[in-house]
């Protein structure tokens, strides 16, 4: 029955083959650099951890209690060669470790940039990095290329042996960035952003997806990243440019609402200064950016000017949370230069004389009043009465 049962579990084992161990076997160079670290320090545990399960079972059988041929010393506590093999192995496996776990993090820290594309091919002055600027959202991905002037929903591209310069950020909850084939996972966070350079050697469609939880639809954050030749990236921005839609703020608004199994879409252009305004938490029109808040903090701040100047905001759009300055969420309201407020109040007054045209009163009179410069009242002069003067500022 035993054998039976451990025959029927043989077909289950076969179905792992069709497993993608893509960690294991990545299309990208720092992926490769990634997979060879961990496939030496795991060897390098195994020199200690083998011979420790090894000798546990050999010890275990050989030192049973019927056992007849094992020696039997109880008066026996020390060797100085078992001491020396004992400490000395461990030590030496923990000074490898430690050396190429320092090596790995500089060499293949995420916010260096790449100094190869693959082995025996250093980077050159022609290797023109890709720049894509990456946002999380509630639940899909937007890439923005600046470079290109198009944006993308779910989908990224990029050439073969180009390298690829990410900017990460989120628009609300913190996520995880992260695309196996390429390179390592990395956080994006709100108001915050994180760096990844990397390059794809391989051409294919590989998947990414957030590898941090983030609410409902986190099982729906994935999105197909393409590696593909020069000619079929610029014909992929090609399509993009031919798209009807334009990344503006407003529409950045609609497309950060949360939303499950979002499909692909593009953008033929995108404002120039979104990104910085989504990393800044001021896409909102009117509120202040969180560059310029810590300006002023640093300027010594607003002082009980920043308190007052708080507006209303529903920043959780799933649910209203409280805040400290009332029931409601707040957010701190973008203020404005001394020139911005004489300009704002140019165009007001220019709206005013448009809506209410001023009569010309001068030279000041009324009925009974003398006009300026007259030595003597007029002849036609009637009853006197109140007169209706006008003052410039």
């Amino acid at each position: 029955m035993k054998r039976s049962g451990a025959l029927l579990l043989f077909p289950l084992a076969v179905l792992l083959s069709g497993c993608d161990f893509v960690v294991l076997a990545p299309a990208g160079d720092v992926a490769v650099q990634q997979r060879d670290l961990l496939v030496v320090s795991t060897l390098l545990m195994l020199l200690i951890i083998v011979p420790v399960m090894a000798l546990t079972v050999l010890f275990a059988w050989r030192y049973r209690q019927s056992s007849t041929t094992a020696s039997y010393t109880p008066d026996w506590d020390h060797s100085t060669k078992l001491e020396l093999v004992i400490w000395a192995a461990p030590l030496l496996i923990i000074i490898c470790l430690g050396a190429l776990t320092w090596l790995g993090t500089h060499l293949l820290d995420p916010y260096r940039r790449i100094d190869r594309i693959e082995p025996g091919q250093p980077v050159t002055q022609n290797h023109k990095p890709l720049r894509v600027e990456v946002v999380a959202l509630d639940w899909k991905w937007l890439f923005i290329y600046p470079d290109y002037g198009i944006a993308s929903v779910n989908e990224l591209a990029a050439p073969v042996n180009q390298p690829i310069d990410f900017r990460i950020t989120s628009s609300r909850v913190m996520n995880s960035f992260y695309i196996p084939a390429l390179a390592g996972q990395i956080y994006a966070m709100p108001a915050m952003e994180t760096k990844l350079h990397a390059v794809i050697n391989r051409p294919g469609t590989y998947t990414g997806f957030s590898a941090n939880y983030s609410g409902a639809g986190f099982s729906g954050m994935r999105f197909a990243f393409h590696g593909v030749s020069d000619q079929a990236f610029a014909d992929w921005v090609a399509q993009a440019k031919s798209a009807q839609s334009t990344l503006t703020r407003e529409t950045y608004l609609e497309l950060e609402r949360p939303s499950e199994n979002e499909p692909v879409r593009h953008y033929a252009s995108v404002d120039p200064d979104l990104y910085g305004a989504i990393l800044n938490l001021c896409v909102e029109p009117g509120k202040m950016c969180m560059n310029e808040m810590m300006s002023i903090d640093a300027k010594g701040g607003l002082g009980l000017a920043g308190v007052r100047n708080t507006l209303p905001l529903q920043y959780d759009k799933l649910a209203r949370r409280g805040a400290v300055f009332g029931s409601d969420p707040s957010y701190v309201a973008s203020i404005c230069t001394a020139e911005e407020a004489a300009a704002a109040s140019r165009a007001a007054r220019n709206d005013d004389e448009k809506s209410w045209p001023l009569r010309d009163l001068s030279p000041l009179r009324g009925v009974g009043l003398l006009a300026p410069g007259a030595g003597s009242r007029r002849a036609d002069a009637g009853t006197p009465s109140l007169g209706l003067l006008r003052f410039e500022l």
